[in-house]
């Protein structure tokens, strides 16, 4: 009788081991999740700067018709749905679309009249102000999945985690690193 109910309680506490940590990747997991939306919203609002920053720029530049194409092909591409499915494939149109917005603020110092532009120094702002929540949201969302990652790979989670249907997420790390060393020049 004393056997059973040892192998009762070895039962009831394996239980409890696998409902303690399945609702806690659950939780993990979902904070990822919630994370990565906040990332694709604060991409989302940044790429809707964007037109509104060319167009002000384009008044004064009318020269640099390819430099325009290359930032709204830039800014198209880091809110493609396909680039938002994976952080890998958003870190790679990060550093691209920088690249583009250094050079068209560059172009816009070549012009004092634009400078001086209340339109262009409110959207320069709304956009220093989104890059630092874009920064921000990525930092919370590598530390989630800092912290997914390692509950899953320690032991024992490791053993039965995949069966669950628990997978480590990828973090969001710029491809290309020195390509974004420096944000975007966006004081005149």
């Amino acid at each position: 009788m004393e056997i059973v109910w040892i192998v009762l309680a070895v039962a009831a506490l394996v239980g409890i081991f696998l409902w303690a940590t399945y609702n806690g990747l659950v939780a993990l997991n979902t904070r990822v999740d919630e994370a990565w939306s906040d990332i694709t919203i604060q991409l989302k609002r940044r790429a809707d700067l964007i037109p509104n920053l060319i167009e002000t720029v384009k008044g004064y530049a009318t020269h640099e018709r390819e430099l325009f194409e290359n930032v709204t092909k830039a800014r198209a591409a880091t809110v493609s749905p396909d680039v938002l499915s994976s952080p890998g494939k958003a870190a790679k149109a990060e550093g691209d679309l920088q690249n583009t917005l250094k050079s068209l603020f560059m172009v816009a110092e070549a012009y004092p009249q634009l400078q001086a532009n209340q339109n262009f120094l409110a959207l320069q702002q709304e956009l220093t102000d989104t890059e630092d929540k874009i920064m921000a949201s990525r930092r919370f969302y590598n530390g989630g999945v800092r912290e997914l990652n390692i509950k899953i790979k320690q032991f024992p989670q490791v053993l039965f985690v995949s069966g669950l249907g628990f997978t480590a997420r990828e973090f969001f790390e710029v491809a290309d690193a020195a390509a974004i060393q420096e944000p975007p020049q966006v004081k005149f």
